[in-house]
C-alpha cells in the first residue's frame, strides 16, 4: 500500500513539472517581476539576496540558485533595489503594464576597501539569510583570512559559531548543539558526504577554493531538509566565472591548492585541486622521530560544469573525488595501512516553470569507502566497509503573490551498507544492509502582516529497512517589533535513520549502521526562541536559547562479547538524551578593526539502560562554557591582522578512583579489581588558545595578485589536554597526560592569476 502511495505521489510531482499551468493558476491582471542576481565581477549566483520595490513592503530574497520572483504586482511605476552584504545596492526603475512578466536580471559589485575614509565591509555572515532562526552563514572570507592549523578550513571556521563545538586540535568534527558529528547532514550541491574528513579527521574535505557558499542550520531547521536529528550543514561548488578565465594556486605547509574558473560559449566552469604536502616533513622526521608514517597522501578534486540550455532552463553537473592513503609501523610487529574516502555526484535541471513557479530537480550519487589493512606478526587483518547512495530529488518553489512562498518537493533513493571482515585468509562477518527511502515535503513562507512571519511545514519519511514511516511536522514564527528587532521562535519533530560508529581521535574507521526490524530511528523534537537587533549596518547582536530531546538513540551495544549468531536487533543499545543552552553573537561589520564574539552555555546528556547505574551522563563532548573572539585589523591598504581566541570548559572523562585487593579463594594471587567514578562526572582543565595571522597583499611578476598569509597557532604554547592516559598495571594507577598542539607556525603563498 505505501509502495502505492508513494509512486501516486511521484505521478502528482511529474504532472505538476509537465503541467503547471493546470495546478497553479495566477491572476493575470497583476505583473511579474523575476531573474537571477550574480555577482558583476565573477557571474557567480548569490543566494539570500534582497529584492525589494521601493517605498513599498513587497520584497523577497534570492534561492539557492539565485533566483526571484516577485507577483501579483500592480501595474505601475517602481524602483526595484537589489542588496546584498558585502556588494553596493543596485536600484532600476521600471513600468509595469497588466499581465506583463519582466525578466530582470541584476548584477552587483563588491564593496571596495576605502582606507582613506576607513569603510572596511566584513561579510563575516550573511545577514539576510541569518535572520531565520537557528541559521549561520559562514563566507569563504572567513574561511580563508581565519587564522587555521596548517591550512585553511571550511569546518575550522564553522567551529567558530556559537552553539558549534570543536572536540579538539586534531579533530574538525562538528558537534552542535548537544549533538554529535552523526547527527548534522553534510550536503555538498546537495548530495549527502558521509565522511567529510582528512587527514585523521585534522581537518574538512572540502577545498575553500572550490566553494561558493556555506550555510549552517543550527538546529528548527524547515521541513524541505531532514534525516538527522540535530542540524544540516549545506555546501555548494562555485559555479564558475562567467566573464573570464581565472586562476589560483597555493602552497602550504600541509598541501598545495590551484584551481581554474571561467566561461565556455554555453556556460561556465571550475575546477579545483589539492594534494598533501607533508612527503618531505615525514621523511626529514624519520631518523628522530619513532612512529612517523612510511607512506601519507590525501587529494581532493572538485568540478562543476554549467550549461544554460536557454532564458529559462540551466544544467549543471558536479562531482567530488577524495581520498587518504597512509601505511603506518605502529610497533615492531604492528603495520595498518589505511584506504578511505568519498565519491560524489550531481547533474540538476533547473527551470522556470511559469511566472510563478521554479523547479529544480538533481541526480545524485555518494560513495564512502574504508579499506583499512592490519598486518602483526605475519597475521592479516582486512575490512571492507562501504556505503552507495543513489537518488533523484525534486523540488518546486511556487510565489502566488507577496504572502506566500510554497515549497514542495520529494527525494527518494536507494542506500547499500557493506561490512566485510577478513581475518588470516577467512571471512569472519559480512553483513549487508540494504534499504530504499523515500521523503516529500511542503512548507509555506506566510508574511501574515508585514511584522508577523509564519513557516510551517510538514515533512514524511519511509524506509524500507523496517518499514519505517514517520511524519515531521515544522514550525517557525517570526514577529519583526520594529525595522532593527525581530523576535523569533520555532519548534519541529526530526527523525533519524542511520546512526555513526567513529572514534574522535580517528575518523578513518566510521562505520555506518542503518534502521531495520527491531531497530526503530531515532527521533527528537527542538524548541527554541531567539531575539536579533541590528541598530546600525556596523553592528549586529543575536541571542538564542534551546531545547531539544533525543529519544530510541541506537548504537551498537558495547557490553556484548560475542556477536556471533545474534540477531541484527540484538547487537544494539537503546538509549535518550536531551540538550539545552544559550548563545550570544555579537558583531562588528565594518570599520578598520571589526569582527565578532560568540559564546555558548549548554549541556547534553544521555541515558542508557543498565549503564551508569541508570543514570544520565555527560558525553565527552559536553562543555558548559565555550567562548570564540574573532578580530580583523587593516593596518594598511597590503597588511591585515587576524586574531582568534578561544576558550572552553574542559572535556568530560571518566576518572578511576584506585584498585581494591581482595583475595583468591583459588589461589595465591589476589584480584585486584578496578573502581572507577560515575561515566564522565570528571573534567579535564579549561582549554584556552591564541592564534594570530598577518595577510600582505602584492603582485607576483605582474602575473596576478599575490596573498602571503603568516601564521602562529597557540602562540602562548598552551598544552592543553587531550585526554589522560592511565597504567592501571601499576597500584595507584599512574596518570600520563596526553597534550594536543604546541606553538605552531604556517606559512602559505597565493597566487590568483
Amino acid at each position: 500500500m505505501k509502495s502505492t502511495y508513494s509512486k501516486l505521489f511521484i505521478l502528482i510531482i511529474l504532472c505538476a513539472f509537465i503541467f503547471p499551468s493546470s495546478l497553479f493558476a495566477f491572476d493575470e491582471q497583476r505583473a511579474t517581476i523575476n531573474g537571477y542576481v550574480t555577482e558583476a565581477q565573477t557571474g557567480e549566483a548569490i543566494w539570500g539576496a534582497n529584492v525589494i520595490l521601493d517605498g513599498t513592503t513587497t520584497g523577497t530574497s534570492t534561492n539557492s540558485s539565485g533566483f526571484y520572483t516577485l507577483s501579483r504586482v500592480q501595474p505601475g511605476t517602481y524602483t526595484v533595489v537589489f542588496s546584498f552584504v558585502g556588494f553596493q545596492d543596485k536600484r532600476v526603475e521600471i513600468t509595469l503594464e497588466e499581465g506583463e512578466t519582466l525578466r530582470l536580471d541584476a548584477e552587483l559589485l563588491e564593496v571596495g576597501l576605502e582606507m582613506d575614509d576607513v569603510v572596511v565591509e566584513a561579510d563575516f555572515f550573511d545577514r539576510e539569510e541569518r535572520q531565520n532562526i537557528g541559521v549561520a552563514t559562514v563566507p569563504t572570507r572567513l574561511i580563508r583570512e581565519v587564522p587555521a592549523v596548517l591550512q585553511a578550513d571550511v569546518f575550522r571556521s564553522i567551529q567558530l559559531l556559537p552553539g558549534i563545538r570543536a572536540a579538539s586540535d586534531f579533530s574538525s568534527g562538528l558537534y552542535i548543539r548537544g549533538g554529535g558529528p552523526d547527527q548534522t547532514l553534510i550536503l555538498l550541491d546537495n548530495t549527502t558526504v558521509y565522511n567529510p574528513t582528512h587527514f585523521f579527521g585534522f581537518f574538512s574535505t572540502f577545498n575553500p577554493d572550490a566553494i561558493r557558499d556555506v550555510r549552517v542550520y543550527k538546529g528548527g531547521f524547515p521541513a524541505e531538509y531532514g534525516g538527522r536529528l540535530g542540524s544540516v550543514v549545506s555546501i555548494f561548488n562555485k559555479d564558475g566565472n562567467r566573464r573570464e578565465t581565472r586562476g589560483t594556486a597555493s602552497v602550504g605547509l600541509l598541501s598545495s591548492r590551484a584551481s581554474i574558473e571561467g566561461p565556455y560559449s554555453g556556460g561556465s566552469y571550475m575546477f579545483a585541486a589539492r594534494r598533501s604536502t607533508l612527503e618531505p616533513v615525514l621523511w626529514a622526521l624519520r631518523s628522530s622521530v619513532d612512529n612517523i608514517p612510511d607512506s601519507f597522501y590525501f587529494f581532493d578534486l572538485n568540478g562543476r560544469v554549467n550549461y544554460d540550455a536557454g532564458s529559462k532552463d540551466r544544467l549543471s553537473f558536479s562531482f567530488y573525488a577524495g581520498m587518504d592513503d597512509v601505511v603506518f609501523p605502529a610497533g615492531e610487529d604492528l603495520v595498518l595501512n589505511l584506504n578511505y574516502g568519498n565519491l560524489t555526484g550531481s547533474a540538476t535541471w533547473r527551470r522556470i516553470l511559469s511566472n510563478e513557479l521554479f523547479s529544480k530537480v538533481t541526480l545524485t550519487g555518494s560513495r564512502y569507502f574504508n579499506f583499512p589493512k592490519f598486518e602483526f606478526g605475519g597475521t592479516v587483518f582486512e575490512r571492507s566497509n562501504t556505503v552507495n547512495d543513489f537518488s533523484i530529488k525534486a523540488d518546486l518553489e511556487w510565489s502566488p503573490g507577496q504572502q506566500h512562498t510554497v515549497k514542495g518537493g520529494i527525494w527518494a533513493g536507494n542506500i547499500l551498507l557493506k561490512l566485510a571482515d577478513v581475518f588470516d585468509g577467512l571471512e569472519t562477518q559480512s553483513p549487508r544492509i540494504e534499504s530504499q527511502y523515500f521523503t516529500a515535503y511542503i512548507q509555506d513562507r506566510w508574511r501574515l502582516t508585514p511584522k508577523w512571519l509564519i513557516n510551517g511545514g510538514l515533512r514524511a519519511s519511509y524506509y524500507s529497512s523496517g518499514e519505517h514511516f514517520r511524519l515531521e511536522p515544522r514550525l517557525s514564527v517570526e514577529y519583526r517589533a520594529t525595522d532593527s528587532i525581530r523576535l523569533q521562535t520555532a519548534a519541529g519533530r526530526y527523525y533519524q535513520f542511520l546512526s555513526l560508529i567513529s572514534n574522535e581521535a580517528f575518523s578513518g574507521f566510521d562505520t555506518w549502521l542503518l534502521t531495520d526490524d527491531g531497530v526503530p530511528p531515532a527521533y527528537g523534537d527542538q524548541f527554541m526562541a531567539g531575539v536579533k537587533w541590528t541598530p546600525n549596518s556596523t553592528y549586529n547582536f543575536e541571542f538564542e536559547v534551546f531545547y531539544r530531546t533525543m529519544e530510541q538513540l541506537f548504537e551498537l551495544d558495547p557490553r556484548i562479547p560475542d556477536t556471533a549468531g545474534l540477531d541484527y536487533s540484538e547487537l544494539f543499545r537503546f538509549g535518550t538524551g536531551y540538550a539545552y543552552g544559550a548563545e550570544i553573537l555579537l558583531e562588528r561589520n565594518s570599520g578598520r578593526i571589526n569582527g565578532f564574539i560568540g559564546y555558548t552555555w549548554g549541556t547534553t546528556r544521555r541515558e542508557f539502560p543498565g549503564f551508569n547505574n541508570n543514570n544520565a551522563f555527560p558525553p565527552k563532548f559536553d562543555r558548559i562554557h565555550d567562548l570564540n573572539v574573532v578580530m580583523n585589523y587593516e593596518l594598511s591598504q597590503r597588511w591585515r591582522a587576524t586574531a582568534v581566541f578561544s576558550y572552553a570548559t574542559g572535556q568530560a572523562y571518566t576518572q578511576p578512583l584506585g584498585r581494591t585487593q581482595l583475595g583468591n579463594p583459588f589461589g595465591t594471587q589476589p584480584d585486584n579489581p578496578l573502581i572507577v567514578g560515575n561515566v564522565n562526572a570528571s573534567r579535564l582543565p579549561a582549554y584556552h588558545r591564541l592564534d594570530i595571522g598577518f595577510t600582505r597583499k602584492g603582485r607576483f611578476f605582474d602575473l596576478g595578485d599575490s596573498e602571503l598569509q603568516l601564521q602562529l597557532i597557540n602562540v602562548y604554547s598552551r598544552r592543553n589536554i587531550w585526554f589522560y592516559q592511565f597504567d592501571f598495571d601499576e597500584n595507584p594507577v599512574k596518570r600520563v597526560d596526553v597534550r594536543m598542539l604546541p606553538i605552531v607556525p604556517s606559512i602559505t603563498y597565493t597566487v590568483n592569476f
